[in-house]
Formats: structure tokens, C-alpha cells, sequence
């Protein structure tokens, strides 16, 4: 391997081929699909990509990988490389009139905030299927009451449907992560004007209610709501965030946003 992984991107090349072939036949692309793929590193999915799509354009931030990239995959007419940093890339501006299909093998550093990035520009977004480290899998798609449900599988969802779709070990990678890996498949869904107005004060309860964990839901959210504002949507101000409803947490955001409508 010519390319030496550089720990600054969190670079972990993927090289199973079975895992590639699973991965593509997840995604199961289209011919005429517009598919944007976070961080190619060596092509080990784009070259197979390449081979069932008319275009496909990829972001990658290392500008030695950019520059080999073409040479590697044989100058591929249909590849379409964009040297940026897909934390602040404008998916919006690329996708036009059309939606998206977003994958990648996301380093782990970045892989919350990308996602998060990624979501605000959701409508723009048909699916995405990430390579991520299976702790940040098992988040995003926690269920209330696990030890995993936080504000990033609340605000995922309350956008997303997100599904686990396999896990990886480290052995497909090299170098081999310390960690596990998974495969998620996350969809936007259409929201209409009042869901995404409802999104900030969604923002404001999870954040505070999730950023002392072992705290009640009356200490934790002292500020935002009160134990009168919780008895009144039928919470126990006595719970932890941790077993909040997504019905639940969308009903004390409705509160706030009311209130901060008619303050």
C-alpha cells in the first residue's frame, strides 16, 4: 500500500471484499442514481461504484489521495472529485433539483458532526449508508430505556429512519481500528414546516437533558422547563433523560417553542 494512513484524517482503509461486495449490495445503486461518497481513500468502494453509475462524486480532503485517485481507478470519465472537507462541502449546492445518495467510510473523529452536517441539509438527502464505529451505530439507533439513547439517536431520528445493517471487525481495515464497526442505513424523512420549526427547541431539551445523565430530568432541564411544565405533559420530573420517549421529548420541545413564540 503506497498510501501511508494518517492518523490526523482518522484514516483506516477498507480492503475486505467481501465487506466491499456487502456494502455495494446494500447500497444497491442505479445507473442514473446520484451518489456522493465521503472520503474514497484508495477506491476500494469507489471502483465497483464507478462500474454502476452514469456519474459519481466524491469529497475527499487528503490532496495526495486526490491526486492519486484518478490514476489508481484507471482516469474514469464518470468520477468527479471534490477536494473539500465534508464536514462544511455544500451537498445542497450539488445537488440541484435532484436528491442525493450519501455514503462513505467515515473516520470516527468526525463521524457525529458530519452527520449532523449532513442532516440539516436532509431534503436535499434520498439515503445514506455509512461505515462507522459501531458504538456511534448502536447510538444512532438506540431505543429508549438503553444505556445508548443520547441526543445524537434522538435528533437523528427525530429527522431519520436508521437501521444497523451488519457489523465489520477490524480486520477489514488497515491499518485494523481498535474498535468495531457497522454499517447504518439512515433516511431522512419529508418533515413538514412545523416539524423542522420544532427542531432548535428539540435541540435546547436533549442537550440539556442528556448533559448530566445521572441528573433528574427537574435538575437537568432547570432553566428550560420546570417540574410543573413536565407534570403537565405527564413526565416524572423524577426521570433520567435516559428513558424519555421521542413522543415526549417532541412534546416538552413544543412547549418551549410556544413559550419562546410568545415571549
Amino acid at each position: 500500500m503506497s498510501h501511508r494512513p494518517r492518523k490526523r484524517f482518522g484514516q483506516n482503509f477498507l480492503h475486505s471484499e467481501s465487506v466491499i461486495r456487502r456494502i455495494v449490495g446494500s447500497i444497491a445503486p442505479a445507473r442514473g442514481d446520484r451518489i456522493v461518497e465521503i472520503g474514497p481513500g484508495l477506491g476500494a468502494l469507489t471502483g465497483p461504484l464507478l462500474e454502476r453509475v452514469d456519474r459519481l462524486d466524491v469529497v475527499e480532503l487528503d490532496r495526495d489521495l486526490v491526486a492519486a485517485l484518478p490514476a489508481r481507478l484507471g482516469h474514469p470519465e464518470n468520477l468527479v472529485i471534490h477536494q473539500a472537507d465534508a464536514l462544511t462541502f455544500d451537498y445542497r449546492a450539488l445537488a440541484g433539483t435532484i436528491t442525493l445518495r450519501v455514503i462513505g467510510n467515515l473516520p470516527y473523529n468526525i463521524s457525529t458532526p458530519l452527520l449532523f452536517h449532513l442532516l440539516e441539509q436532509s431534503e436535499t438527502i434520498s439515503d445514506m449508508h455509512f461505515m462507522l464505529q459501531k458504538e456511534v451505530v448502536d447510538r444512532i439507533t438506540a431505543r429508549p430505556g438503553s444505556k445508548a439513547w443520547g441526543r445524537l439517536g434522538v435528533m437523528t431520528q427525530a429527522r431519520a429512519d436508521a437501521d444497523m445493517l451488519f457489523g465489520v471487525p477490524p480486520g477489514a481495515f488497515h491499518p485494523p481500528p481498535r474498535v468495531e464497526s457497522a454499517v447504518v442505513r439512515i433516511v431522512p424523512r419529508t418533515l413538514s414546516d412545523t416539524q423542522r420549526a420544532l427542531l432548535p427547541a428539540l435541540e435546547k431539551v436533549v442537550r440539556k437533558a442528556f448533559g448530566q445523565r445521572r441528573k433528574t430530568l427537574r435538575n437537568t432541564l432547570e432553566g428550560v422547563l420546570d417540574a410543573r411544565d413536565l407534570e403537565r405533559l405527564d413526565v416524572d420530573p423524577g426521570r433520567r433523560a435516559e428513558t424519555v420517549t421521542m413522543e415526549e421529548f417532541e412534546a416538552m420541545a413544543q412547549r418551549v417553542h410556544d413559550r419562546e413564540r410568545s415571549a
